[in-house]
């Protein structure tokens, strides 16, 4: 039994996270290590820390989906053209490609799947509807547990969703981990296919933290990109086409009136509000105004910019104040867009999350990496501030392993504990 002043350490416990987000364009894989000192055990009190998270990045790899299984989960985004029976051969295919992610970046750094102890799995998103409670993520785990050995948790959003939350956004608790502050308010905000931030108040415990979808992220700007190229372009790189284009401020006004923007947080959005036949309608309507290709493309990035900067203006600077805006996702390379959010909300800092040392494009691979191992540690990972849930839970769902690195849970707290990254 451990003493009053006896610390507990573990052993340190390598993780791969798996992530396929709102684009579609493939899978970021991480494989990450973590080790806890939970601290002292018989002297915790309900709402202290246990201790630190360290968490060292091993790899990372992105590996796209070619163009005919992409064009095949993008079928899966719309009712007339997703079926039963194509729902459930994507689920087995894309469980082989997330399993060959996870396999490819454990080899990349090194190792073999013996020596990694959990998967983390997002899966791929093909429809959110959270008014009715209800998500479903693809990519069976079943098939990732069998082909690397090593246990899978998966299913994240679903338990979120069953106390009343959301299911989305998950990613604040990672974000409380990392980058809280003890003396100023940070936003970390998310430009991927939809736009989410985190909302950290200066000195915050967990109870303290929300966030929110707050519109549009690389959705809108991908899709005109394709477009009006004709395919050449799948999305605008270092936001040239945009950079040559002027800001229909009119036609701005009147994306700023759309319901989801106007709608109070928690909140989460999707290519059911966003996607695709949103895009095509926006082109059809701004083509008979006259617009210009360039033109599209600098008013949809300036809705992307314009809705981050409302919300900051309207639900966080009254509430919260605000130090610092931290930007990742793929928006983050977009230096165009990175300008506009800056130049609405100067003096405020823009920076992007490499610049703390957490990489951009794997940092919500990262998250899920960490989500397992709370999950196997039975610590509730969700934000009820994030969600809107009615409590804190335990996430995902756990699929044994065969032939990883053997899972032993020697610190079973339910307290979640801040997080060093290096």
């Amino acid at each position: 039994m451990v003493g009053p002043t006896e610390p507990v350490r573990t052993e340190p416990i390598r993780v791969v996270g798996l992530m396929s987000g709102t684009s579609a364009d493939g899978i970021d894989a991480v494989l990450v290590e973590i080790s806890e000192q939970p601290g002292l055990r018989p002297q915790l009190q309900p709402g202290l820390l246990p201790g630190t998270l360290s968490i060292r990045t091993l790899a990372y790899a992105n590996t796209p989906f070619d163009a005919e299984l992409r064009e095949r989960v993008f079928e899966l985004f719309s009712p007339p053209s997703s079926t039963v029976d194509k729902i459930c051969r994507m689920n087995v295919v894309l469980g082989e490609a997330f399993a060959q992610a996870a396999l490819g970046v454990i080899q990349s750094a090194g190792l073999s799947p013996k020596d990694v102890h959990l998967v983390g799995s997002h899966g791929q998103t093909i429809q959110h509807m959270p008014a009715c409670h209800a998500t479903l993520q693809i990519g069976e785990a079943a098939v990732i547990a069998q082909r690397t050995g090593i246990t899978t948790v998966s299913n994240f959003r679903a338990r979120d969703m069953a106390v009343g939350g959301e299911g989305a956004p998950l990613v604040p608790y990672f974000d409380w981990l990392v980058f809280r502050h003890p003396g100023r308010t940070r936003v970390l905000q998310n430009i991927g296919g939809i736009a989410n931030m985190t909302v950290l108040p200066a000195g915050c415990g967990l109870e303290d933290v929300y966030a929110f979808d707050n519109g549009p992220g690389n959705m809108i700007i991908d899709y005109m990109a394709n477009t009006l190229t004709a395919g050449r372009l799948h999305y605008d790189e270092d936001g040239a086409v945009a950079g040559a284009g002027k800001v229909n401020h009119e036609l701005l006004g009147q994306l700023m009136e759309h319901p989801f923007i106007l709608r109070l947080p928690p909140k989460t959005s999707g290519r059911e509000e966003f996607g695709a036949q949103f895009a095509h309608d926006l082109i059809l309507r701004w083509r008979r105004a006259g617009l210009a290709d360039e033109d599209m493309m600098a008013t949809a990035a300036a809705f992307t910019a314009e809705a981050v900067a409302w919300h900051l203006k309207k639900y966080v600077i009254p509430r919260s104040g605000l130090g610092e805006v931290i930007v990742s996702g793929g928006g983050a390379f977009n230096p165009v867009l990175v300008q506009m959010i800056r130049d609405r909300v100067a003096p405020v800092p823009v920076a992007c999350a490499d610049e703390y040392g957490v990489s951009s494009d794997a940092k919500e691979a990262i998250a899920f990496a960490v989500l397992a191992y709370e999950t196997m540690r039975g610590r509730p990972a969700n934000v009820p501030g994030a969600t809107g849930a009615a409590e804190s839970v335990v996430l995902g769902c756990i699929t044994p392993g065969c032939r990883g690195a053997q899972w032993r849970a020697r610190v079973p707290v339910r307290e979640p504990a801040p997080a060093v990254v290096n």
